[in-house]
């Protein structure tokens, strides 16, 4: 049987105001954006700067973002959750404050949600989706690995910062959440360095920094599931928010008429079955839409019914039969652009 992988990023585009620029050495005049990018956490991530335009700014994000995937990340030689790994059963390992900050949201999240779990490590590198040695593993493989996902078993000492997993054979991934904080230090740093109009893109991870320069809100597209980047089914405005989407088509890989995306159920070890293609949050920090974004795994109706009780967090859900649903926070500033999908407010 072949297999087929491919990878498919949530794209999202912002309206912009074109306006004259002038450029003097490394520092840009004027207010046209500028944008650079650089693929960094395993996904393409693009910064576009409105205001205080200059190669410094731009280093000082992409410097930072490739501090936090040192970190985090399990697909090098080396991180501080690898190191976590190899120490489980062992012993505690120390680690930044960083990497202990994004595992106690990690926890938190894995407690929000019986699908979700950032010990899920064991599973993931059975399928590898979107990597070049990615499969479909076998049933008795899976099984043998489902005992060892259990956020409940990950030690951790706040005062020490450091971690432990309980088990060995045990895995921190840290996948589903790490971008989300990435992206909010990325705005982090811009603020700090003066910046006040930008638009921060981690593959899915959209972060806008205050309003466009004309003052009026951003427009950011949804991603229209499984077709070319930047088609959208429809448009949302924001400032000062981040938009993050969750869908089955952003990894997959394919084997016969069967897709197995990667966003696996940790109670079976499959990839999440239910009517969603995607999940999208609207919300005050990227790391809590990235964590938010995983009531995907609920399903449609108990997803909506748990998105319309939080705070400060709206929703779009898009699902197989091409209906989108939103929150009514989305009421005023959601807005269909594709007509084969139907609008259910």
């Amino acid at each position: 049987m072949k297999n087929k992988s491919k990878v498919y990023k949530s794209i999202v585009i912002a309206s912009i105001i074109a306006l004259p620029i002038a450029l003097s050495g490394c520092r840009y005049r004027a207010e046209q954006p500028v944008d650079k990018t650089e693929t960094i956490l395993g996904t393409v991530c693009t910064v576009k700067l409105y205001d205080h335009i200059s190669d410094s700014n731009f280093n000082k994000v992409f410097d930072r973002l490739k501090e936090i995937e040192a970190k985090m990340t399990i697909n090098k030689d080396n991180s501080e959750v690898i190191d976590i790994n190899n120490a489980a059963g062992k012993k505690y390992v120390k680690v930044s404050d960083d990497t202990f900050e994004v595992i106690e949201k990690g926890l938190y999240f894995s407690s929000l949600y019986n699908k979700f779990d950032i010990t899920i490590g064991p599973i993931v590198k059975l399928w590898n989706i979107g990597f070049d040695n990615v499969r479909v593993p076998n049933n008795t493989e899976i099984k043998s690995k489902l005992s060892l996902v259990d956020y409940k078993d990950v030690l951790i000492s706040k005062d020490e910062k450091t971690v432990m997993l309980k088990r060995e054979g045990m895995m921190l991934d840290l996948g589903g959440i790490a971008k989300g904080y990435a992206a909010d230090e990325a705005i982090r740093v811009l603020k700090e360095n003066g910046v006040q109009h930008a638009i921060v893109n981690l593959g899915g991870n959209v972060m806008t920094l205050g309003e466009r320069p004309d003052g009026k809100q951003w427009t950011i597209g949804i991603q229209h599931p499984f077709t070319n980047r930047g088609n959208h089914v429809g448009t949302v405005k924001v400032a000062n928010k981040t938009v993050v989407t969750s869908g089955i088509y952003e990894r997959y890989i394919k084997e016969g008429d069967k897709i197995y995306h990667h966003i696996i159920d940790k109670d079976t070890g499959y990839p999440v079955d239910n009517n969603l293609l995607s999940v999208t949050i609207i919300t005050n920090k990227s790391v809590d839409g990235d964590g938010f974004s995983k009531i995907f795994a609920l399903g449609l109706e108990k997803g909506m019914d748990y998105a319309k009780n939080l705070k400060d967090v709206d929703a779009i859900f898009i699902t197989k039969d091409n209906k989108i649903y939103i929150t009514p926070g989305l009421k005023d500033n959601f807005e269909l652009t594709d007509s084969s999908f139907q609008l259910i407010k």
